[in-house]
């Protein structure tokens, strides 16, 4: 579709052209092919960056796809480590409770202990302090047998509450001990499971972070990839219209230019066929004889490579052929904006004012199929049909239409078609 299109744009500057010779007509078709090939393989090549693209494009898709998967396993992950931190935190309640309860013993035992040491202290005084022959005094006492019997048992009973005291402080001294150490290792597991508890949050956390972020860059990647391709998409609409319009400017222009000398032409011939016409009018009144009959010589042609001046002064930027993908029909100077543009050679105006890509465009006539062509003015001093002398000022240098910066675009055409400038000047 798209090669239909720029041929048939481009085949329309060969069916308004004049007739020309065949070779010249081989040459124009040989160029408007290269032209053709050229803006297709330039669209191929945006098709193909754009294929290229939308392939790095479902790389990252799929490399997306991979990690959320990933993250999919991190946040199983996360949430097994947030059951074990629940277990661990309710491990470390429970150790603080025992830890309360296991104080609260201590303290008990210590009680416990402080008081049976102190009943043991006093027996110890009272036994210190009594006669030793007093045991035996109670039981020769004794007004019988039995008396005596229930004074021995006496004695026995106080020798087991003796025994009992010291026993007693025994265990409690023992139990505080144990306890003692009990209470340590339940401090030490708090101390352990809080450890555990604040580094499982710490990873918990931190893997939550690297995720967050991973996730943050390949969104940015992918949004990135896909304005990228917009921009590519758009890159080449762009580029296709813009050469579509510079194609059917160029077909255009070629138009304009023949018909304009196919109508010079027309009213030269019209002016001779009068002049012929007075002419025998003038010898039949005289009754001389008719001389010769001849045509008036048309316009002198400018011959090619010679009598061309320049229309400016300045750097030339770009010569005439291929560039950025499509054929540059002329060459273009590089001046200040404002500088006098001059004819460069005489003939006749047949285009100026706005011209599209070209801006502000001037086209003269120079008879013998030959027109010359000055684009992107700031404006124009001339009007069409008026006749202007090589060096005339017909325009002030510019960057109208499709311009980058000030400069004149200079074009030769030769029945409409463009030709290198340098043959001429």
């Amino acid at each position: 579709m798209t090669r239909l299109v720029i041929a048939a744009a481009l085949t329309l500057t060969l069916c308004v052209v004049a007739p020309a010779t065949g070779q010249d007509a081989g040459l124009r078709k040989r160029v408007l092919d290269a032209r053709i090939d050229n803006l297709e393989q330039k669209i191929e090549r945006a098709r193909d960056r754009e294929g290229v693209l939308s392939s790095q494009i479902e790389v990252v898709t799929q490399k997306i796809a991979a990690l959320e998967g990933e993250v999919g396993s991190a946040q199983a992950r996360l949430d097994r480590l947030e059951s074990e931190l629940v277990l661990q935190q309710r491990r470390l309640d429970r150790l603080n409770e025992l830890f309360h309860l296991q104080t609260s013993r201590l303290e008990f035992l210590q009680a416990q202990h402080a008081a049976a040491t102190v009943r043991l202290n006093r027996r110890l005084v009272e036994i210190y302090t009594s006669d030793p022959t007093e045991p035996l005094s109670v039981v020769l006492e004794a007004a019988s047998f039995g008396d005596m019997l229930d004074q021995l048992e006496f004695l026995s009973d106080i020798g087991r509450q003796d025994e009992k005291i010291v026993t007693e402080v025994r265990r409690a001294k023992l139990h505080m001990h144990r306890l003692r150490e009990n209470t340590k290792e339940t401090r030490e597991a708090q101390v352990e499971t809080t450890r555990a508890v604040e580094a499982r949050t710490a990873e918990q956390r931190a893997a939550r972070d690297r995720l967050a972020w991973s996730q943050r860059e390949l969104a940015t990647a992918r949004q990135a990839k896909q304005s990228t391709l917009h921009g590519v998409r758009a890159d080449r609409n762009d580029a296709q219209a813009h050469m579509d319009e510079l194609e059917a400017e160029s077909a255009a222009l070629a138009a304009r230019i023949q018909a304009a000398q196919a109508a010079r032409a027309a009213q030269a011939a019209q002016a001779a066929q009068t002049e012929r016409s007075a002419h025998a009018d003038r010898a039949t009144s005289q009754a001389m004889p008719s001389p010769a009959s001849s045509e008036p010589a048309s316009p002198e042609p400018v011959s090619s490579g010679s009598g061309f001046i320049w229309p400016v002064h300045g750097v030339v930027t770009s010569v005439f052929g291929w560039r950025w993908g499509r054929m540059h029909e002329g060459i273009d100077i590089a001046v200040a904006s404002g500088t006098p543009v001059v004819s460069a050679a005489a003939g006749t105006v047949i285009i100026a004012g706005w011209s599209g890509g070209y801006g502000n465009l001037v086209v003269v006539d120079h008879g013998n199929g030959i027109a010359t062509a000055y684009g992107h003015n700031t404006n124009v001093t001339v009007f069409v049909g008026q006749s202007v002398s090589q060096g005339q000022l017909i325009a002030y240098s510019g960057s109208t239409g499709h311009s980058t910066g000030p400069h004149v675009h200079f074009e030769v055409r030769v029945n409409g078609a463009a030709t290198d400038p340098f043959g001429y000047l």
